[in-house]
């Protein structure tokens, strides 16, 4: 099923140019820009993945009371390719070659967006991929504005460590790319640091698991041997409900076996008694937490928008306000939708974040962002216990698996490329006179 969407919330324009900071509304004419959103409307993934669709349809109608963009009314093009992977593919090349959207914001996990990257690089689409993800990865259609393992992975298990003093670490994952690619990295980092295999433990569950009771017992066991352990969970979708009420059936307790998770926020609390989470973790770009001016603005149009307080935000909803703005700015800069003019504008655009910190896109495609850790409460809300106080910028490539360590992603000259040892153009110093 494909919906388009068209203005329905001028009324909220006060508290919408405060967050998105769109010029003042000027008459629109001409064929309308077309923006497709490929989110999950159904499925395991929905639970994540609607209200990224609802906050893009809250931009578009943003970006139209004010006047549109080049002048031109700006249209959401909706599909639901229904946590389905192939059909991401599908949906992807019918939002490109029917719809001939102008830019794609879509897909949560990685199976997603493996499936749908040879439709975007064949047909040359643009795509915004707003979720944290394995890294390993940089293509020209492509950008990253989720958190690549510098951004959140890494700097999760420094802080076990060096907080909680963890020596023992459970990797708990959906059995996909993502939890499978995350936890190499991770393993091999944990080994650098002195860690051993026999100190690491590895389960991997599939989409929608439901019964935690047997894989809880056993990371128990495992964390019962007077050796200080934590969960790093890369479980994805609706299994994190019965997860997290398996813990607590199991009267797990986080001050002595704490867990942090890489895809549970706001959202995926929301649907779960969280009395018995409080202290268990998360790591995140954004919390709903935050304390910004930019964040109340937000939060404010955001229940105006969706018509109840009770609604949360999260961190890739924050990634697709950025990704949007970003997109919105390269547009206005080069003066056209084209995919390859835009492509260009895009490196070096800077947005002031929810979280209250200016990020920049690099030209590897990924931003420079803030890590956080949070605190589950018994509201379902995270309480920040930790940041970087400044941006990180994402790596494509990760420093810990050899092959990966000598690849550098730059889609500017001399580079061009998105993981190679080498420039395609050679090296820069000798193709160009140096910079006096």
């Amino acid at each position: 099923m494909t919906l388009r969407h068209t203005v329905r919330c001028a009324a909220a324009a006060g508290a919408i140019t405060l967050s998105l900071g769109f010029g003042p509304a000027l008459a629109q004419e001409g064929e309308p820009i077309r923006v497709g959103v490929l989110h999950s409307l159904s499925g395991t993934m929905a639970i994540s993945e609607t209200t990224l669709r609802d906050v893009i349809l809250m931009m578009v109608d943003d970006l139209n009371a004010h006047g549109g963009l080049l002048g031109r009314p700006v249209e959401a093009v909706v599909v639901d390719p229904a946590s389905d992977w192939p059909l991401f593919a599908e949906r992807a090349r019918e939002l490109l070659e029917v719809e001939h959207v102008d830019v794609v914001f879509g897909c949560w996990t990685s199976v997603s967006r493996k499936s749908v990257l040879p439709v975007f690089e064949e047909l040359n689409g643009l795509l915004f991929y707003p979720v944290q993800y394995e890294g390993e990865e940089s293509s020209r259609n492509v950008f990253y504005t989720g958190a690549a393992p510098n951004q959140q992975a890494i700097p999760a298990v420094d802080y076990l460590a060096d907080e909680y003093g963890v020596e023992r670490w459970v990797l708990l994952g959906t059995d996909y790319v993502y939890p499978r690619t995350t936890n190499r990295i991770l393993r091999a980092y944990l080994n650098a640091n002195g860690v051993t295999d026999d100190n690491i433990m590895e389960e991997y569950t599939p989409f929608g698991h439901s019964d935690w009771q047997t894989i809880v017992s056993e990371v128990q066991d495992f964390a019962s041997q007077g050796i200080q352990t934590a969960i790093v969970s890369t479980i994805n979708g609706d299994a994190n409900v019965p997860f997290y009420r398996e813990l607590a059936n199991q009267g797990i307790d986080a001050a002595e076996l704490p867990v942090v998770a890489f895809s549970v926020g706001e959202e995926e609390l929301s649907g779960i008694d969280t009395t018995d989470l409080v202290g268990h973790l998360a790591a995140w770009n954004y919390f709903m937490s935050v304390d910004t001016p930019e964040n109340a603005a937000f939060i404010e149009q955001w229940h105006e928008f969706i018509g109840s307080d009770e609604r949360v935000t999260n961190d890739p909803m924050e990634a697709h306000y950025i990704g949007f703005n970003m997109w919105v700015h390269a547009v206005e800069q080069a003066g056209t939708t084209d995919v390859d003019a835009v492509r260009q504008a895009m490196y070096g655009q800077v947005v002031r974040s929810l979280s209250g910190y200016d990020v920049v896109m690099n030209t590897n495609h990924h931003l420079s962002k803030p890590v956080m850790i949070g605190e589950i409460q018994a509201d379902g809300q995270f309480e920040i216990v930790w940041e970087t106080g400044e941006a990180i910028p994402g790596d494509a490539w990760s420093d810990f698996i050899p092959e990966s360590a000598v690849l550098t992603a730059d889609w500017t000259y001399p580079w061009v490329c998105g993981g190679c040892e080498e420039p395609m153009y050679g090296d820069a110093a000798t193709v160009m006179p140096a910079a006096e």
